[in-house]
């Protein structure tokens, strides 16, 4: 005769607040009296992992995945995928998101314990989203504002990652790592207004950040447009004018005319080690800038041959530019100037000038930083499907505008100055960008502790809320 199971006895209002409360033990920190330490599990109605779906093209329910989860906390089902009808009949009504819900990202790396608030307006035209298997979806009680607990959530993020198990290219964070997580819990009209205080900072911060990043990236445009209008005349126009000096002074220049242009040399790779001549390849001059500290290869004195010894070592003031990229990429051609004696050898596929008294060093650095060098420059690409060269004897052969060297003094003069200041504007702003979200943590941090000044101590006590809720 088959064994009849036991019905669970159902637990006590008294039962299920023990089991919702946090030992003082356990408490990480002091709280405010009206406050009270549970457990997620015990304030939560759903701490649960999505489906595992069944995938078609696409179809009127899009399945949210852990790239829907954006940095800042957004949603987007933008790159969604879409669940096979055929699963809808295995699937209840409260397996799909709704309104206010917390969705953490469960496995993977780099993304993990992402935490995300989902709207229904961020679905639009869909009315139903099905969460997958990589997610796990938290849906709180009555006794809990949502936003609070997404904002709780999110300043745990990094102890969400590092709760993580699993190999070091797959990670799994289980449910039950968010369900024993302590909250701390003020009564509900101070969840409300520390999430409004939070917003409010946030707001602000945010309008910051966008202000700084709108400086980050205009660099770039700013620097082509003054580099154009210093290689064109146009930013020197009324210095001219008040020298007495003619646009006619200009002269066109071959770049092997106004320097001494050496290709590097095919060093022998057997013979690389860690100390000597450090060797300068390609990878040291990505971006524009000289970074010895990527990949560093070095060759003893006594390994280098005398004429390549001639070839290849790096003068102070000589002007370095990549020869070879990505084809249709424009991710070389980069000029860099040596500054100071270092001991240093140029590798192939990397130009070597030394600038001519016809031409001030800076002036025909700012000229080969140009888009307008950079045009012409790139116009004689050759390569197969993935690299790009330009040879040696074509960028030699390339034409560049000269004026008198007064001038170019001048123009050197003023961008410097422009250089200058706008490589401190944007240093400022990216340690602004860096700043702000230090200071979001830290908002984070003191509102869970109850700092933000909003808490009322006549607001009745979480846990009583609690025990009328049970």
């Amino acid at each position: 005769m088959a064994r009849v199971a036991k019905k669970e006895t159902p637990l006590t209002p008294e039962e299920k607040l023990a089991q919702a409360l946090v030992p003082e033990a356990e408490q990480p920190y002091q709280i405010p009296e009206n406050w009270q330490y549970y457990k997620i599990s015990g304030i939560a109605m759903r701490i649960k992992r999505g489906k595992a779906p069944k995938y078609v093209p696409e179809s009127e329910i899009p399945v949210f995945a852990q790239k829907c989860n954006q940095k800042d906390g957004t949603i987007s089902l933008e790159k969604a995928q879409f669940l096979n009808p055929e699963m809808m009949a295995k699937i209840t009504d409260d397996e799909f998101l709704q309104d206010k819900d917390i969705i953490i990202n469960s496995t993977g790396t780099g993304t993990l314990g992402r935490v995300g608030f989902y709207k229904e307006e961020f679905a639009f035209p869909y009315t139903k989203v099905l969460p997958d298997s990589h997610v796990t979806v938290v849906r709180t009680s009555k006794i809990v504002n949502q936003k609070y607990l997404f904002f709780f959530l999110k300043s745990k993020q990094d102890y969400l990652e590092q709760s993580g198990v699993g190999t070091t290219n797959q990670k799994e964070l289980h449910p039950e790592v968010v369900r024993e997580m302590p909250v701390p819990l003020p009564p509900l009209p101070e969840q409300q207004r520390i999430v409004d205080r939070v917003e409010s900072l946030f707001a602000k911060l945010d309008e910051a950040k966008e202000k700084a990043q709108a400086v980050v990236d205009g660099f770039e445009d700013r620097k082509a447009s003054i580099l154009h209008k210093a290689i064109t005349g146009e930013l020197t126009n009324q210095w001219r004018i008040s020298n007495d000096i003619s646009y006619s002074t200009w002269t066109l220049k071959r770049i092997d005319q106004i320097s001494y242009p050496r290709a590097g040399f095919a060093f022998d790779s057997k013979k690389f080690t860690d100390n000597g001549f450090q060797i300068v390849r390609m990878g040291n001059l990505y971006g524009g800038t000289l970074d010895l500290s990527r990949n560093p290869v070095f060759i003893r004195p006594e390994d280098v041959e005398e004429n390549a010894m001639t070839r290849a070592l790096i003068n102070d003031g000589d002007i370095l530019i990549t020869l070879t990229g990505t084809k249709y990429k424009r991710d070389y051609g980069y000029a860099v100037c040596i500054r100071g004696k270092k001991d240093l050898l140029v590798n192939q596929r990397i130009l070597c000038l030394s600038p001519s008294d016809m031409v001030i060093t800076n002036y025909l650095l700012y000229y080969l930083q140009s888009d307008v060098f950079r045009d012409v420059f790139f116009s004689n690409e050759t390569g197969g499907v993935n690299q790009g060269n330009v040879s040696s004897k074509f960028v030699e052969s390339i034409e560049i505008a000269l004026p008198l060297i007064k001038e170019q003094q001048k123009i050197v003069e003023i961008l410097d100055g422009f250089f200058e200041r706008e490589t401190m504007a944007l240093e400022t702003a990216e340690q602004v960008i860096d700043q702000i979200d230090i200071m979001k943590k830290s908002i984070l941090a003191r509102a869970f502790r109850g700092e933000l000044g909003t808490n009322d101590p006549a607001d009745e006590n979480a846990e009583e809320l609690l025990k009328r809720i049970l």
